[in-house]
């Protein structure tokens, strides 16, 4: 059983006493006390500037240099490295700006495709840990560790810690931890020693470390909150510790009653592991009904487009392609057909779907189209050479060529024949 006085290192895990600058073992000063340390269990861990991470980790040269993840001129900023963060250059911001900050910086366009793939290898090594997993988003979860202090014969610290470490070492990204007794905390603890660390909220001193934080800390106070607070002069978390939870309910109705918690540290939300999506599918909504054929057959082809890329992009595979048509009386029709192969391609969910919307429109009004694949497969499964049929492995070959066209000169750069009528949806 770990000693609950002691603290640990980060590169190699050793205990240490209380008071050392540096580990015994090892000698670096990477070193992680708290008195809570081996008694909280709920974590959460957000990856580094993850697109600019990722980037940097294929491409060593710029390893030193400031980039920016993003569109062009118009666009605005999806991530940036620290290093273009120090210059002033923010996620969000218009990247004419970004650019008039950071003129040095290298742009790169997002690749969708591969931060999915390496966030799914992130995920793989924290199910290793707990199957208590929850995904945030592409590139944070929580985690809870409750009961596998005996599995992995450390505590959740620990079993974090060497979390984040086998993320640096095999996948080549960094990580930040955050570490303490509910989620709300442990989401506020990650962001308090960015990049590559790891922060702890304990019990005792959740109230403390609360009252003096900008009531915008709070989860769920957005700008338009924040400002109705300012007004009524609530700007810190201790002026809402000090308050009845009745009366803050009466002046900001059900937010009230968050505030009133939150501000307390109190959270009652379980870690809630996400189940794999089950199907992927694009609809849209018409603008006015719809019942001629071929007018619905030129706005399926988009949809499927979109189907794909989110597949691809989602490393999975489809085994049944999927139509749903909404009439104009709101009555919704669904049809399938399942696959002798799982696919990702467009042109493969088009064939399938298109005599299925066929059958389907013979003179109804439609008000939604959409499309979509289940019974979903590793995306390494998708689409094997066909021997009986060549022209089914050249239109693969050829939409894999466009795909990386389009990753290379944008989505507008190369479109099919079928698909210059445009989306008649909204």
């Amino acid at each position: 059983m770990t000693d609950a006085t002691e603290g640990f290192c980060r590169d190699c895990f050793s205990p240490v006493p209380q008071g050392a600058e540096r580990c015994p073992a090892c000698r670096r000063p990477r070193l992680l006390f708290h008195p809570e340390l081996h008694s909280l269990t709920v974590a959460h861990m957000d990856c580094d500037a993850f697109y600019a991470a990722v980037e940097k980790r294929d491409n060593p040269e710029l390893r030193d240099k400031p980039l920016i993840i993003g569109g062009g001129t118009r666009g605005v900023v999806s991530t940036c490295c620290y290093i273009a963060r120090i210059r002033g250059v923010r996620s969000a911001m218009p990247m004419f700006k970004a650019l008039a900050a950071c003129p040095e910086a290298t742009v790169l366009k997002p690749d969708m495709r591969k931060y999915a793939a390496v966030a799914r290898d992130v995920r793989a090594l924290m199910r290793d840990l707990t199957p208590l997993v929850e995904p945030v988003s592409i590139d944070e979860a929580f985690l809870d560790l409750s009961g596998t202090e005996r599995l992995h014969h450390a505590s959740a610290a620990v079993s974090m810690a060497r979390l984040a470490k086998r993320i640096e070492d095999e996948i080549g990204i960094t990580v930040s931890v955050g570490l303490s007794h509910n989620k709300f905390l442990a989401k506020m603890a990650s962001d308090l020693d960015k990049p590559r660390g790891f922060a702890v909220i304990g019990r005792e001193e959740t109230l403390s470390f609360l009252a003096s934080k900008p009531v915008s800390m709070i989860w769920g106070v957005g700008k338009a909150l924040e400002t109705k607070l300012a007004r009524d002069g609530i700007t810190r978390i201790a002026q809402l510790q000090k308050m009845e939870e009745n009366d803050l309910m009466a002046r900001y109705g059900s937010m009230g009653r968050r505030l009133s918690r939150l501000s307390r540290g109190l959270d009652s939300r379980h870690v809630e592991p996400v189940h794999e999506a089950k199907s992927i599918s694009a609809e849209t909504t018409f603008m006015r009904d719809i019942t001629n054929a071929a007018e619905l057959d030129r706005i399926l082809w988009p949809l499927c487009e979109k189907v794909a890329t989110r597949a691809k992009a989602s490393g999975l595979a489809g085994s049944t392609v999927v139509l749903k048509l909404k009439t104009a009386d709101f009555k919704i029709r669904t049809r399938n057909q399942t696959l002798p192969d799982p696919t990702q391609l467009a042109e493969v969910i088009y064939r399938v779907a298109s005599p299925m919307l066929k059958r389907e429109a013979t003179g109804t009004s439609f008000r939604l189209l959409g499309v979509g694949i289940s019974g979903l497969a590793d995306g390494d499964l998708a689409d094997p050479p066909d021997m009986l049929d060549p022209a089914a492995t050249r239109r693969a070959e050829a939409e894999r060529a466009m795909d990386r066209l389009r990753a290379k000169f944008g989505d507008k750069s190369i479109v099919k024949g079928r698909g210059m009528g445009g989306d008649k949806g909204r």
